[in-house]
């Protein structure tokens, strides 16, 4: 099967900077997206800020829904997601809040799990597969 990586600006550039090679957040193969897991990106500058996780889950699905459409796909076409979160009690609901803006009706089948910690200043991070 034929694979096509796609790159997305800025995250690709920010990422390079810190691992070696060429980077691609977005995969396609076939008719399907694979969009990897993603901090939340300032949009303008790339840069990873301490925000309020209000504000990082709203950066994360702008960046997913950047990366679909650069892939020819969109949310509407988004078959799973996966939440990665820090644990704080809130996290969930605020999430939930926001996720539904997103995905108002039939939302995709979806797993929220808790991790210990990030590398960065950051509370989330949410990868997904959709068809084209």
């Amino acid at each position: 099967m034929k694979r096509t990586p796609i790159r997305v600006e800025p995250i690709s550039s920010y990422l390079e900077r810190r691992r070696k090679g060429p980077i691609y957040p977005v995969m396609v193969a076939g008719q399907t997206v694979y969009v990897s897991g993603l901090p939340p990106f300032d949009p303008q500058t790339g840069e990873i800020k301490r925000v309020p996780f209000a504000r990082q889950s709203e950066l994360v699905l702008e960046q997913m829904k950047c990366c679909l459409e650069a892939a020819g796909s969109s949310l509407d076409r988004v078959l799973k997601c996966n939440v990665y979160c820090t644990p704080d009690e809130s996290h969930f609901g605020i999430f939930n809040d926001i996720y539904s803006r997103y995905f108002p009706t039939e939302a995709p089948a979806r797993i929220f799990l808790h991790v210990p910690s990030w590398p960065g200043p950051f509370d989330i991070e949410v990868d997904c597969v959709a068809a084209i």
